[in-house]
């Protein structure tokens, strides 16, 4: 037991002088990024790309239904005791798929291959 704390100990401090080695000075000039220009104004003022939200509350879940043209996008269902999670559309004849949350992370590819 002493000979691997003998051994760790010196493994992290050489750990810990690489990795402040290894951190680099921030470049001398940096200038700022310019402002975002605005949106076109007919993209502004659309209304049909503005989600239209329709509200359910029942005695045991609050449920929010958003549509774009006329096309349910998202539910996002919040039960009386849990978490909240939400249903997405994922765009193959509307079908949904499940989140906990609208953090994408790394999307699967959900190609359809065959249709019968």
């Amino acid at each position: 037991m002493r000979l691997r704390l003998a051994t760790l100990i010196p493994a992290i401090a050489f750990t810990f002088a690489l990795t402040a080695l290894a951190q680099k000075a921030p470049p001398p000039k940096l200038e700022p990024l310019p402002e975002a220009a605005p949106p076109p104004s007919e993209i502004a003022n659309d209304p049909d790309l503005e989600p239209q939200v329709t509200i359910v509350r029942r005695p045991t879940e609050t449920i929010e239904e958003y549509r774009v043209n006329g096309r349910l996008t998202m539910v996002k269902v919040i039960p009386k005791t849990g978490r909240p999670y939400y249903l997405v559309a994922d765009g193959t004849g509307g079908t949904f798929v499940r989140r906990d949350s609208l953090d994408t992370g790394v999307k699967v590819p959900m190609w359809l291959l065959f249709s019968f």
